[in-house]
């Protein structure tokens, strides 16, 4: 008996694992030249495609309400650890850590992350460790990252840095639907590659795109970067000025107004760079159109310095829309 291909692609894995639900729908052609030719595994193998799915809401128990994790799938090689309860102030507000068990992002690899808060929730997501995307002889990576947020929630979505390694080639997107009465604090950092080693800009091309939007679809904030380098340089002064590290916070509220949060993350970041011994670094705060929030952008040479400069941005903001101290992340 022969079965139609069409059954055979709604059997296998579902439709989580059909082209149309992990593939992006446009890849930018800094990375898409590379075409998807298998050097080993291609596209769709198993262990090339990574599904992960959480949707938080607010629960009732013994009369305290707390965010919890109602629908949890992954397929390796994305994983979660079990949400921790470990902040004093908020014992409500969940710590989830993203794994991936395959230590790094290869050729032909196609990830999708699905985050859904639901009203009132309270969450903090961030990885376990360095986003490595390794050397790649044929083909790309892409990474899908997808945000819900509901009416008056409160999320942090802070992953780690993301390490291209010498060749590689990856395009990450982080999409966000968020309610106007919600509030997102997103960071993004990205290194030139192994700095220790001596790697700098020496990948073949890393594209991103963060966007965020109000449910209705109106953008409200839009950030692309495509960097291709060239002989161990990326652009010009107006991209990275020679620098090996970009990292962005935004922070996108309707609790505080955009002036105090903008005011509140330079704040914070100047007092770290001027205690740093980078001199290589350099910052900018603005606020977002639409009294939508704030956002800030960095760039330098010490990782150190980098990873201050994130936490303790971030940290402000939690502290200036809370009323709370943020914890020490654990890792």
């Amino acid at each position: 008996m022969t079965i139609p291909v069409q059954r055979l692609g709604d059997r296998y894995g579902g439709a989580r694992l059909q082209p149309e639900h992990y593939e992006p729908a446009h890849v930018p052609v800094e990375v898409a030249r590379f075409g998807d030719d298998a050097h080993t595994l291609p596209i769709g193998s198993p262990g090339k495609v990574g599904i992960l799915e959480l949707d938080f809401e607010l629960r009732e128990a013994h009369g305290v309400q707390r965010t919890e994790l109602v629908h949890h799938y992954q397929k390796s090689p994305l994983q979660i650890i079990k949400p921790l309860y470990y902040n004093p102030l908020r014992p409500d507000m969940p710590y989830t850590y993203l794994v991936t068990t395959g230590g790094g992002v290869l050729h032909n690899d196609r990830q999708r992350t699905d985050l859904a808060f639901g009203p009132g929730t309270s969450a903090h997501v961030t990885t376990q460790a360095h986003t490595k995307v390794y050397r790649m002889e044929s083909g790309y990576a892409t990474a899908l990252v997808n945000l819900e947020i509901g009416a008056d929630a409160y999320v942090e979505y802070l992953p780690d840095p993301v390490i291209p390694y010498v060749d590689s080639r990856f395009y990450q997107r982080t999409a966000v639907s968020l309610h106007p009465d919600a509030t997102l604090l997103a960071g993004e950092v990205v290194y030139a590659g192994r700095l220790t080693r001596g790697e700098h800009n020496a990948y073949a091309a890393f594209a991103s795109d963060f966007e965020v939007s109000r449910p209705d679809g109106v953008p409200v904030a839009i950030d692309r970067a495509r960097l291709v380098p060239h002989e161990g340089h990326v652009g010009g002064p107006a991209v990275l000025g020679g620098r090996d590290i970009i990292a962005s916070l935004y922070v996108v509220t309707s609790r505080v107004p955009a002036a105090r949060v903008a005011e509140t993350l330079h704040e914070a970041v100047r007092a770290v760079v001027e205690k740093s011994d980078d001199d290589a670094a350099l910052f900018g705060v603005s606020a977002l159109p639409h009294e939508a929030g704030a956002w800030l952008r960095y760039v330098g040479d010490d990782t150190i310095t980098s990873a201050n400069v994130q936490s303790t941005a971030a940290a402000a903001a939690h502290e200036l829309i809370t009323g709370g101290i943020a914890p020490k992340i654990r890792k």
